[in-house]
């Protein structure tokens, strides 16, 4: 039997609450398919910022990145902007987001800064993912390794509405943007071939567990995010 992981790594309970939903349902997927990502409404050394939250989340994976998907072209999204109404006059998003129109009315109505949307191919996995991030205040204020890195890993899995309710992805070591370390553990443990890209039984949160447990947190360190990783 393995040993069970140290204090800051998450026991059973936790791993299935990331992927259980306020009903009860229990949900997981990973991507099937390397990550072909875009990043719109940044500048250069954002650009490069947001680059290497993805090749760190890579690293941590070991989930391969890709110039293109030979099916979808570019199938990560992430789109930055200051009000929800400018995706409106984006060209073609409305073929790529279903009910495009409708769907802004609502965030506009509810004051959302966020908003990701997944695809899944038939095996249930993901296949294309688009992150929307409106920078209000609260956005703006954020540094910019820290609001790239949580969001990346935002996207590297399904996890439920309530993840990150209460708490971030994120943590601190020595002024460095990280995982924290419960997060990385399952992010790293969920892209273990042994496991299924997609499960709706909550036993899964037990295979993951165990995975967790077998690595005891020695394999699974918190993902640094850096900017010098190249543009």
């Amino acid at each position: 039997m393995p040993e069970a992981p140290g204090p800051d790594l998450p026991g059973p309970e936790e791993v299935a609450g990331f992927f259980t939903d306020a009903g009860g349902a229990y949900a997981f997927a990973r991507w099937g398919r390397p990550v072909a990502p875009v990043v719109f409404g940044v500048e250069d050394a954002t650009l490069a910022t947001v680059k290497g939250a993805f090749q760190a989340m890579a690293q941590l994976s070991g989930l391969d990145l890709a110039e293109t998907d030979p099916e979808l072209g570019m199938n990560c999204m992430m789109f930055f902007f200051r009000d929800w109404a400018e995706l409106a006059d984006l060209p073609d998003l409305d073929r790529l987001i279903p009910d495009l129109h409708p769907l802004v009315e609502r965030l506009t109505r509810e004051g959302a800064n966020q908003y990701r949307l997944f695809r899944f191919d038939e095996a249930g996995a993901i296949k294309a993912a688009f992150v929307f991030l409106r920078m209000d205040e609260s956005l703006s204020k954020m540094p910019a390794d820290a609001l790239a890195l949580g969001q990346v890993a935002q996207l590297w899995l399904l996890w439920s509405a309530t993840a990150f309710a209460e708490r971030a992805p994120l943590a601190r070591a020595g002024g460095t943007v990280i995982l924290r370390p419960d997060v990385a553990a399952v992010i790293r443990a969920a892209y273990d071939p042994v496991l299924p890209a997609a499960a709706r039984d909550a036993s899964h949160a037990l295979r993951l567990y165990a995975r967790i447990a077998a690595a005891g947190g020695q394999s699974a360190p918190a993902a640094k995010n850096r900017a010098d990783r190249g543009a």
